[in-house]
């Protein structure tokens, strides 16, 4: 879209033609070329995309309770591989200095250290002799549950103390059949919705390429418990990769980065909504999509809510852009399951970002470690897991993050954009966490109730081996930095040699839904060095 062109729009009739487990369906669809302005929303000039596709469940039906199925062990291994392709983006971002930069320690660290700190699930992942791990997990209302490359493990949140597990992802779809049972291949993601006190646990199968979503609902705040199991066929053609969710009142949301089948082309991102309401009822389920949106679009992470305060009924889902072309583009999912025609996928609005370096752009052997000469995949094509979604005394704002390159290392950018849904929208806050010449990457942030905010980073350089780390703010703390300073949740005792390089592919710092003020984070390390034999950490704690 080329900016300052004038709008122009047309109308047509498409009949979308579908494969299994889609249903045709005739939709009126307005095409809207236009610029948009780089520092406000643009809602009468937002460029949408279409037409509507529908989908259906393939199957659905209600578990066993998790805790009394029959669990293999030591279950099968899978030999040693990466854990799906993951192919790079291509980014055409201009290189430019880095004005935002924090490039000094806080002279005395007020941060608090961890209240929980243990270990959460270990290679192989169950039955994945496989890299990367995919580390995240999140808290409920008792528990903690964890999910990696391909298992799942549930903790007492008060303790740290095992539940049950680890078993492996596919152990959730004993009985149901088809590839959610028989051939999961990963990228998988655990979220606590708090509005309903529910699990929602993804991964994604199929058999040479992925192309189902296996989504599970649980029926109780009980992990352990029963749950309403579904197989979506997201795209039977296409390779969908890299799927991220986001909790919704209206829906399950997902991002997914589109390949052609072989992995070679990439397609563009790809939103997902899923008919939550069926899902907590077990009822058969609806998907909402669109095509993917073309080459030119970068990576998407959807708002994934975050405290006690709902957005206003009918409030889209806003998706925020990897500022790859220089802008955080902010687009907006409404979604309709009554009448699936009426969904719309706009862009809503473009903020500038500050300008920055991109780190690593042609390779993935990049950031180094103690002790050996292999280097890690910083991952700096996308936005980092996740886009945290919060109401702070009225206001609304999502905070994220993504790697950039910083006087010749690694570090964090993060970001505070408010007023997504409504406009205009306003750059809060933005940086980049570079205090020292240590290497920081794969990170994760969020706020809690107070507004204030934690970000968690792998860290790591050629004198020491990738550390757990964190560092925070407080909503007094001067903007735009992160002014609590820094802790060190957990150092690794190893690096990571002859494992394809990668690294993460994500972590996940998210907020304890019941006093919304700790956070939790998880995130790799290795506790030697060695080659396919990553750890997983689990830690908690508070700003104040």
């Amino acid at each position: 879209m080329k900016k300052g062109s004038k709008s122009k729009s047309t109308f047509f009739n498409v009949r979308v033609l579908v494969g299994c487990g889609f249903v045709a369906t005739a939709v009126l669809v307005t095409l809207v070329g236009s610029g948009i302005s780089s520092s406000s929303t643009a809602l009468a000039q937002a460029k949408t995309f279409g037409p509507v596709i529908v989908g259906h469940s393939l199957k659905n039906d209600v578990s066993p309770a998790l805790r009394d199925i029959p669990v293999q062990w030591p279950p099968p291994v899978r030999p040693e591989h990466e854990a799906n392709p993951n192919p790079k983006i291509p980014i055409d971002h201009r290189d430019a200095p880095d004005t935002v930069v924090q490039s000094s320690q806080v002279a005395v660290p007020a941060i608090m250290g961890t209240i929980l700190n243990f270990n959460g699930v270990p290679y192989p992942g169950v039955n994945c002799s496989c890299a990367p791990p995919d580390t995240n997990g999140e808290p409920g209302t008792t528990q903690y549950v964890q999910i990696v490359n391909t298992g799942y493990q549930v903790f007492d949140k008060a303790t740290g103390n095992s539940v049950l597990g680890p078993n492996s992802i596919e152990s959730i779809w004993t009985g149901f059949g088809g590839v959610c049972e028989l051939s999961g291949l990963g990228d998988p993601t655990v979220s606590f919705d708090q509005i309903a006190n529910r699990w929602v646990i993804t991964e994604f199968a199929g058999v040479g390429i992925p192309h189902t979503e296996c989504i599970a609902v649980s029926t109780t705040s009980d992990a352990t418990g029963t749950y309403n199991r579904y197989a979506f066929d997201v795209d039977l053609v296409n390779f969908i990769d890299y799927p991220k969710t986001a909790v919704w009142p209206d829906a399950y949301y997902q991002s997914f980065n589109m390949f052609n089948s072989s992995g070679t082309a990439y397609l563009g991102p790809r939103p997902v909504a899923y008919d939550r309401t069926a899902m907590l009822a077990g009822s058969p389920a609806t998907f909402v999509t669109f095509a993917p949106l073309g080459s030119t679009v970068n990576p998407l992470l959807p708002a994934d809510l975050d405290g006690s305060t709902q957005p206003a009924a009918g409030s889209p889902n806003s998706f925020i852009e990897f500022p790859g072309g220089g802008s955080y583009n902010v687009y907006h999912f409404h979604v309709d399951f009554v009448t699936p025609a009426n969904s719309t996928f706009t862009l809503f609005g473009s903020l500038p970002a500050a300008p920055f370096t991109q780190l690593c752009p042609t390779t993935r052997s990049c950031v180094p470690q103690s002790g050996t000469t292999a280097k890690l995949d910083a991952i700096a094509d996308r936005l980092m897991n996740r886009a945290a979604y919060r109401i702070l005394r009225g206001r609304e704002s999502i905070v994220s993050n993504y790697t950039v390159s910083s006087n010749s290392v690694a570090g964090v950018r993060w970001f505070e954009i408010r007023n997504v849904t409504n406009g205009p929208l306003q750059k809060a806050q933005e940086s980049t966490y570079q205090p020292d010449t240590t290497w920081r990457w794969m990170g994760s942030n969020c706020m809690n109730k107070f507004g204030d905010m934690a970000l968690g980073f792998s860290a790591s350089d050629s004198t020491i081996h990738p550390q757990v780390r964190y560092a925070g703010r407080l909503r007094t703390d001067p903007k735009n930095t992160l002014g609590q300073g820094e802790a060190h949740g957990f150092d690794g005792a190893g690096s990571q040699t002859d494992t394809s390089n990668r690294w993460g592919d994500y972590s996940d710092m998210t907020i304890d839904p019941v006093d919304d003020s700790t956070f939790w984070y998880t995130q790799e390390y290795y506790d030697t060095t060695s080659s396919f034999n990553w750890r997983t950490r689990i830690l908690s704690f508070k700003l104040r």
